[in-house]
C-alpha cells in the first residue's frame, strides 16, 4: 500500500511536471537550436559577448520553465531587452575607459547589477498580483502585438541575407543568395509537409536536421551558426558553467555617480520584460486553451533575472517566436522548457563544434514559419468589419511595435482603447423626466456617472425652472468614482442654494458609504428605506459583480 502512494505520488510528479515526455523532449531539442542563434544575436546587439547571452538564455529558461506561471512557454535573451541595454552599457564602458586604471567591461558589471534590481521590481510586481492586469488588454491590442512581432521577427530574420567582407556587411548576391534562399525555402517546405505524413517528429526539428545533412554532406558553403558568431567578432560557444560574479559587490566604480541610470534602465527592462512575457503567455493560452498565472510568471521572471545578474547572464524574458515553436512541436509541458535550457548549456559545454555547423538557413526557415503562424492573416479580413476606433488601435499597436517599441505600443494600444471606451461611455448617459401626483419631478438617470459623462450628466437638470420638490433616481445608474461624485454633489448644492428639496434614491450601497464619508451631510438627502423589488435585484448583481 505504501508503495502504491509513493507511486501514484510519484506519477502526479512527473504528470504536473510532463504529459508526454517524448514531444516535450524533442520540442525542447528543437527550441534549443533555434534559441543559440537568437542569443547570440541579442548580445551583439547589446555589445556582449555571445557566452553572456547564451548564460542569459540558459539561466531564464530553466528558472521560468520549472516555477513560471505557464507550461511550455519558453524564456530567453529578448531583442526587446536587448535594446534597452544598449546605453547602458555603453555608458558603463565609457566610464570604465575613462579611470585612471581603465576597467574593462565595466559596462557589463553595470548591467549585471542593474538586471538584480530588475528581478526584485518583477518579483514586487508578483507579489502585488500586477500579473492580472494583462486581462485588461483588449483584443484588437492583441492582435496589433501579435502582427507587430510577427513583422517584427521577419525583418531580423533579413538580416540573415547578409554577408560580412572586409568589415563590410553587405547583401548576398548571385549563387550565393540563391543557396541561401533555396535552403529557406526547402526548410520551410519539410515543415509544411511533414505534419501531413506523420505528426510524431516535431517537424521544425526534422528540417533542422535535413537541412544540416544536405550542407555537410555535400560541403555546401553557406553561413553557419560557427561563421555567424565569427563575423560578429566571437570566436565560437565553447565555454564552461555560469560562474559567480563576485567583482560586482566589490567594484563600486561609479556607482554613487551614475545610480540614477541604472535604475531607470531596471525599470524600463522590468516593464519592457513583464509586458513581453504577460502577453506571450496570454498568446500561448489561447493557443493550448488553458491557462496560465500571470503572478506567478513574474516571481519567475525576476528570480531568473536576479540569477542572470549574479551570474554572469543578460537576463531577458519570454519570447513569443520560441514559444510558438515550442508549442506547435508537441511541447506542453513544463519539461520542454527545461530540456531546452539543460540542452542549450550543454552545448557550451560540450557540443559547440556541432552546433557551429548547422546552417543559419535552417534556421531561419523555421523562423520564417513562425513568422507565418504568428501573424493574425483574420485581421485582413475583419478590419472592416469591426468599429473603426478598434481597427485603429489594431493598426497603430502594430506599426508602433516595429517603429519604435513592443512595450511602447501595448501601452499605447491600452491608452487608446481605453480612451474609446470611456469617450462612448460618457455619451451614454441619459435622464428620462416625469412629474409624479404628488408634483414631485423624478429624474431617471440612465448610464455611468464617471469623469467622462459628468459634463453630460450636469446638462440634463434645469434647476431655475424645476418644481419644489426634485428626486434624481440612479435605479439604471452608478456613481463610478470621484468625479461623479463631485458632479452629484454641485447639482444638489445648486437645488439647496435655490431653496428648493432634493432627495437621491436607488443609490448602491459603496455610494452611499462614498457620499457620506465624504460629507456627512449627506444622510438627510439620500432615501434608504425605497420598496421598490428593482433596486434589491440591482444591488445583488452589484454586490456579486465586485466579488467576483
Amino acid at each position: 500500500m505504501l508503495a502504491f502512494c509513493k507511486d501514484s505520488a510519484m506519477t502526479r510528479l512527473i504528470r504536473k511536471f510532463t504529459e508526454n515526455p517524448k514531444d516535450d523532449i524533442l520540442s525542447g531539442m528543437t527550441v534549443a537550436l533555434a534559441l543559440v542563434p537568437e542569443a547570440v544575436a541579442f548580445a551583439f546587439v547589446a555589445g556582449l559577448d555571445p557566452l553572456v547571452g547564451l548564460y542569459g538564455a540558459f539561466i531564464m529558461g530553466i528558472i521560468t520553465s520549472v516555477f513560471g506561471g505557464r507550461p511550455g512557454m519558453i524564456s530567453g535573451a529578448t531583442g526587446a531587452m536587448a535594446v534597452v541595454m544598449i546605453p547602458l552599457i555603453q555608458q558603463g564602458n565609457a566610464f570604465g575607459m575613462s579611470l585612471s586604471e581603465a576597467v574593462p567591461n565595466m559596462g557589463l558589471q553595470w548591467l549585471l547589477i542593474t538586471l538584480i534590481l530588475v528581478g526584485f521590481i518583477q518579483i514586487a510586481a508578483g507579489l502585488f498580483r500586477m500579473g492580472k492586469f494583462v486581462r485588461l488588454i483588449p483584443h484588437p491590442v492583441m492582435m496589433g502585438f501579435v502582427n507587430g512581432l510577427a513583422i517584427v521577427i521577419f525583418i531580423s530574420q533579413l538580416g540573415m541575407f547578409k554577408e560580412t567582407k572586409n568589415g563590410v556587411s553587405q547583401w548576398l548576391q548571385g549563387s550565393d543568395l540563391l543557396m541561401m534562399s533555396g535552403l529557406v525555402g526547402l526548410t520551410m517546405l519539410i515543415m509544411w509537409l511533414l505534419p501531413k505524413v506523420t505528426t510524431k517528429i516535431p517537424s521544425a526539428l526534422a528540417a533542422i536536421l535535413i537541412v544540416a545533412g544536405i550542407t555537410i554532406s555535400f560541403n555546401l558553403d553557406v553561413s553557419t551558426v560557427g561563421s555567424f558568431i565569427k563575423d560578429g567578432g566571437g570566436s565560437g560557444i565553447q565555454g564552461g558553467l555560469p560562474s559567480f560574479q563576485t567583482q560586482i559587490f566589490t567594484n563600486y566604480s561609479g556607482l554613487a555617480d551614475h545610480w540614477q541610470i541604472m535604475l531607470s534602465s531596471a525599470m524600463l527592462l522590468a516593464a519592457v520584460g513583464l509586458i513581453e512575457s504577460l502577453m506571450t503567455l496570454n498568446l500561448v493560452d489561447e493557443l493550448t486553451d488553458t491557462r496560465g498565472s500571470g503572478n506567478r510568471e513574474c516571481l519567475a521572471q525576476g528570480v531568473g533575472n536576479i540569477l542572470s545578474g549574479l551570474f554572469g547572464g543578460m537576463g531577458g524574458c519570454a519570447m513569443i517566436g520560441q514559444s510558438i515553436i515550442n508549442v506547435n512541436s508537441g511541447g506542453r509541458g513544463r519539461l520542454s522548457g527545461a530540456f531546452a535550457a539543460l540542452m542549450l548549456l550543454g552545448f557550451v559545454l560540450f557540443g559547440g563544434p556541432l552546433i557551429e555547423m548547422i546552417p543559419i538557413a535552417a534556421l531561419v526557415g523555421v523562423m520564417f514559419m513562425v513568422v507565418i503562424g504568428t501573424f493574425a492573416w483574420s485581421s485582413f479580413r475583419i478590419l472592416n468589419k469591426i468599429p473603426i476606433e478598434d481597427a485603429f488601435v489594431l493598426i497603430a499597436v502594430s506599426v508602433i511595435t516595429v517603429w519604435h517599441d513592443l512595450a511602447i505600443a501595448v501601452i499605447a494600444g491600452v491608452i487608446m482603447s481605453a480612451i474609446s471606451f470611456a469617450w462612448k461611455n460618457a455619451t451614454m448617459i441619459r435622464a428620462r423626466k416625469r412629474m409624479t401626483d404628488k408634483g414631485v419631478k423624478v429624474y431617471e438617470i440612465w448610464g455611468p456617472l464617471f469623469f467622462g459623462s459628468v459634463q453630460n450628466f450636469m446638462s440634463k437638470f434645469d434647476v431655475k425652472n424645476d418644481p419644489q420638490e426634485i428626486e434624481i433616481d440612479f435605479i439604471e445608474s452608478k456613481v463610478s468614482d470621484h468625479s461623479g461624485i463631485e458632479a452629484l454633489r454641485n447639482i444638489a448644492d445648486k437645488y439647496i442654494d435655490a431653496g428648493k428639496k432634493i432627495s437621491i434614491t436607488h443609490l448602491s450601497p459603496e455610494c452611499k458609504v462614498l457620499l457620506k464619508k465624504a460629507n456627512p451631510k449627506w444622510e438627510k438627502y439620500i432615501v434608504d428605506n425605497v420598496n421598490d423589488p428593482r433596486y434589491y435585484v440591482v444591488t445583488d448583481m452589484m454586490d456579486v459583480e465586485v466579488d467576483a
